[in-house]
């Protein structure tokens, strides 16, 4: 039997080393770069955060994110560790989870998934976009720039839309769609946000621990909490990223920039300081809770002069400021786009495909994986794993009789 995988990214090279793990079938892994791997190559800043430990179906999105919950169940955070172990890739776990290589590098991730391809005979084909894909009487057919080529089965791992200078691409889409599948809505998810007036120009580097809530009017989109970082055009950061995805069009991002104390205990922090040091210019009022520069901004906000001194601060400026630091809004105008996104929100409908083996309920021998289809994960880690786990359950299944 042939199998033909199209995307050699994270879930094509896992899906096509489980459906080579008997021995059995000829596996193509077709991939449109020069060569397999690069996108994963530059996850996590080059050092490619593998997987987290507290993968789980509440840390995924979609139309119904209850579909995760098999191929999760099947291959997790922990088969998948010990799988990537048995190729002789060590590991280390961080905060919240996180698991990287020993290394430090992501491009230890890719050699050992290429060399386990080469020791299992996956021909690889790289350069080898395809163009199209029929399903005719004894399986399928693939068009490519060096021409046809003949499969049994098929399983899409083309990504999505995201990371388009990576390669990121819309093939997947369109290929599904020819079979008759449906695409649900596409948008770029765990991306940097943009916000108005150059609000955050002043702050271009600061990093913050903050608790976030995204609203629009009164109605809240979503909460979160972590690091936020303040770029020139707006707000980055893994806590911003995990809320991307739910930002509207008017919608307004509220920063508690103290998130560990109350608005009467922040007050009470202002007001002693204040009176300890009444001489010293109110440009210092922050020092020690927040980044200086953050502080300085927190001022400006309320009109406040770095120069007067503590002591002439009023009561009510003082709970003004201590009010900006635990409810300091951005109204969000926008995102980066797909290109800075890291992954894409949408995509082929899972109703359309069962969730044990990732198998079209459509057309019979047609799998579909990873980013393609309409699941994305939180920051840290859930996409990658949702690769490995959907790759996994999609190779296996195709390589049964």
């Amino acid at each position: 039997m042939v199998i033909a995988v199209i995307g050699g990214g994270a879930a094509g090279m896992m899906a096509a080393l489980a459906a080579a793990e008997s021995g059995e079938h000829r596996v193509l892994l077709l991939e449109r770069q020069a060569r397999v791997g690069r996108k994963l190559a530059a996850t996590g800043n080059g050092r490619c955060n593998l997987t987290n430990l507290g993968a789980e179906e509440r840390r995924y999105h979609g139309a119904d994110p209850t579909f995760v919950r098999p191929a999760l169940a099947a291959f997790g955070p922990e088969r998948t560790l010990a799988f990537y172990r048995s190729l002789g890739l060590l590991t280390v776990s961080e905060a919240g989870g996180r698991v990287y290589p020993y290394s430090d590098s992501a491009n230890s991730v890719v050699d050992v998934l290429r060399f386990s391809l080469d020791a299992r005979g996956v021909e690889t084909l790289p350069g080898t976009p395809a163009e199209a894909l029929f399903h005719v009487k004894r399986g399928f057919s693939l068009r490519t720039p060096e021409g046809a080529l003949e499969a049994d089965r098929v399983i899409l791992a083309c990504g999505g839309a995201a990371g388009g200078k990576l390669g990121g691409v819309r093939d997947g889409y369109r290929l599904l769609e020819s079979l008759g599948h449906r695409i649900t809505p596409l948008r770029p998810a765990l991306v940097q946000l943009r916000t108005g007036e150059g609000s955050t120009r002043a702050l271009k580097g600061v990093r913050a621990q903050a608790a976030l809530c995204l609203k629009k009017g009164e109605r809240i989109l979503g909460k979160g909490a972590g690091e936020v970082q303040f770029t020139e055009y707006g707000l980055s950061g893994p806590a911003v990223f995990d809320l991307s995805r739910l930002s509207e069009e008017g919608s307004e991002m509220e920063l508690d920039v103290l998130p560990r104390w109350s608005l009467e205990e922040v007050l009470d922090l202002l007001r002693r300081r204040a009176e300890v040091l009444p001489a010293h210019p109110a440009g210092n009022l922050f020092t020690g809770l927040v980044h200086n520069r953050l502080g300085r901004v927190l001022l400006a906000a309320e009109g406040i002069s770095e120069a007067r001194p503590m002591g002439s601060l009023k009561g009510s400026e003082l709970q003004a400021l201590a009010y900006r630091a635990k409810r300091y809004c951005h109204r969000i105008t926008g995102d980066l786009g797909f290109d800075h996104a890291q992954v894409t929100a949408g995509g082929a409908d899972t109703a359309e495909f069962w969730p044990e083996t990732m198998e079209s309920r459509i057309v019979p021998g047609l799998y579909a994986v990873g980013e393609v289809l309409d699941v994305d994960g939180d920051c840290g880690g859930f996409n990658l794993q949702w690769a490995w786990s959907s790759g996994r359950a999609a190779g296996k299944a195709a390589a049964k009789p």
